[in-house]
């Protein structure tokens, strides 16, 4: 059924799921959220499966129409939600009646807010994913940014229960402020000399106004140094990637990297911190703190528990 209709779209609102998944090899990117937590909270609380599509917005948020009576929830970095100009509350389920006016954002703390709809939005899967791959226009919404006018589809499905109950304080994923970013070294820190990794981790950087959904783009006020070069034979990217260019000021590679890349990369982001790179923006400062594979594999075990007791309160 029709659930959505965009009256504003927002900088850059696109359809984002989990992302592709075993296509690297063939060259796709993996795309998919920037901050899986968030899209993960927000489907939890309108009773999705975690894997559901969303809408992901990028600063300016969105206004649309309700084609139909759903529910929805917003989560990700701070943004207002209104519903027909009345203040309603994010990290909750809400009901939107057919004619609703929902607007969201701008967003004040953080850089991406996420859409949940109660079914999913109901683009067609492509490599069995809904995430939009914009670089080469397949997935989605027609492969693109959403527009005014698009009408969003969803699966049609019963009434979720315990509506009142579903919600979550806004602070409980503390995905802004003060960002440390927690990193294995590696795989390529051979490259670098041991004092230049120690550099590496005790340094603050910057985020870039060139930053997207491909790389965060970092500034340091010293470049870093390999002992001779930062070129390789090009091999994969993982998610996370701390990629050191010719230029010497780091790279954060995201959902919508490329799959291979021919400079050396520093350290890795720890998967449960990336949900922390999707909310930066220009401007703001970070550090990265060395931490051991076995510490970062501890981590996400400790998330994963976290995540599975909250899907268990939420649906009793």
């Amino acid at each position: 059924m029709d659930a959505l209709k965009i009256i504003i779209p927002g900088l850059l609102s696109t359809i984002q799921d989990r992302g592709i998944r075993g296509y690297m090899a063939s060259g796709f990117s993996q795309c998919g959220a920037m901050d899986q937590d968030s899209m993960y909270i927000a489907n939890l609380l309108v009773g999705n499966n975690e894997e559901a599509a969303v809408i992901e917005m990028t600063l300016l948020g969105i206004s649309a129409l309700a084609c139909d009576d759903i529910t929805i929830a917003v989560t990700g970095g701070k943004a207002d939600v209104f519903i027909n100009g009345e203040k309603a509350e994010e990290y909750r389920a809400l009901k939107l009646n057919k004619g609703d006016y929902l607007t969201v954002g701008p967003i004040s703390e953080g850089c991406r807010a996420y859409l949940s709809i109660r079914g999913g939005v109901a683009v067609r899967e492509e490599m069995g994913s809904r995430s939009t791959f914009i670089k080469i226009g397949i997935g989605g919404f027609h492969g693109r940014p959403l527009k005014s006018g698009d009408i969003l589809p969803t699966e049609k499905t019963a009434e979720i229960k315990n509506l009142g109950r579903r919600r979550l304080s806004s602070t409980f994923l503390k995905n802004t402020g003060n960002v440390i970013l927690r990193a294995v070294p590696g795989p390529q820190d051979d490259m670098f000399s041991k004092e230049e990794i120690d550099n590496f981790f005790s340094r603050e950087y910057t985020v870039t106004p060139a930053s997207d959904r491909m790389g965060i783009r970092l500034s340091g006020q010293e470049e870093i140094k390999p002992l001779k070069t930062s070129d390789i034979i090009s091999d994969g990217i993982a998610l996370g990637s701390v990629q050191v260019p010719k230029s010497g000021q780091p790279i954060i590679l995201c959902a919508d990297r490329q799959t291979t890349g021919g400079y050396a990369k520093i350290a890795t982001v720890i998967s449960s911190d990336m949900p922390l790179c999707a909310q930066l923006t220009p401007g703001e400062k970070l550090r990265f703190e060395k931490i051991s594979v076995e510490d970062a594999q501890k981590i996400l075990r400790k998330k994963r528990r976290r995540f599975a007791k909250l899907k268990k309160q939420l649906n009793k």
